[in-house]
């Protein structure tokens, strides 16, 4: 079995955020898996379907970003997840716009939610994809940053493209392993 697990906060208000981009890439695997979301489970939404001969839960953990562990360490448990088969993805701040990195351990950075999971799993060795917001402008507050909306077309658009191209990355880590996935995710792109 798969865990893919997007970060992200629950609520209208930051749907579409650079801090939700756990969800829209979960939305996006929804869609190319046809795997609905929407059944509450231990903190999360979740829905689980297959995907290349292999069981795969989509997990939007319902808690506040700082406290995703909740959630993420609650499932791992009951369903005895393998940590090569969670996939964990959230925005990094320190990637630029629409930049994807897959890794497959590592530690929190300055991710609280990665934080929060690590701490209560006790262990950072399980995959993780970093889908890239952009550096915080000067003058801003970072949590104002990362709760901010794209302020154009273009950033959305490149956005877009990131969440379709990180769904295509856990497919592919699903399918082929880690070092194919590796491959898709961390190519350089114009």
């Amino acid at each position: 079995m798969w865990m893919i697990v997007g970060l992200g906060n629950p609520g209208r208000e930051y749907a579409r955020t650079r801090h939700n981009v756990g969800f829209d890439v979960i939305d996006v695997l929804s869609e190319k898996l046809n795997i609905q979301v929407n059944r509450s489970l231990m903190h999360g939404l979740v829905g689980d379907g297959f995907f290349g001969g292999e069981k795969v839960m989509l997990v939007k953990p319902q808690t506040f970003m700082n406290l995703s562990g909740q959630c993420v360490s609650e499932l791992v448990s009951f369903y005895k997840v393998p940590m090569d088969r969670l996939l964990l993805i959230y925005d990094d701040i320190d990637l630029p716009l629409g930049k994807l990195r897959l890794r497959l351990s590592g530690s929190a950075g300055t991710h609280n939610g990665m934080r929060s999971v690590i701490g209560l799993l006790g262990r950072q060795d399980f995959p993780r994809l970093r889908v890239g917001v952009g550096s915080r402008p000067e003058g801003w507050e970072l949590a104002d940053w990362v709760l901010s909306h794209y302020a154009t077309e273009e950033e959305r658009r490149t956005q877009f493209d990131a969440f379709l191209l990180a769904a295509d990355t856990a497919m592919d880590l699903i399918r082929n392993g880690p070092e194919s996935a590796m491959r898709t995710a961390n190519a350089p792109r114009q």
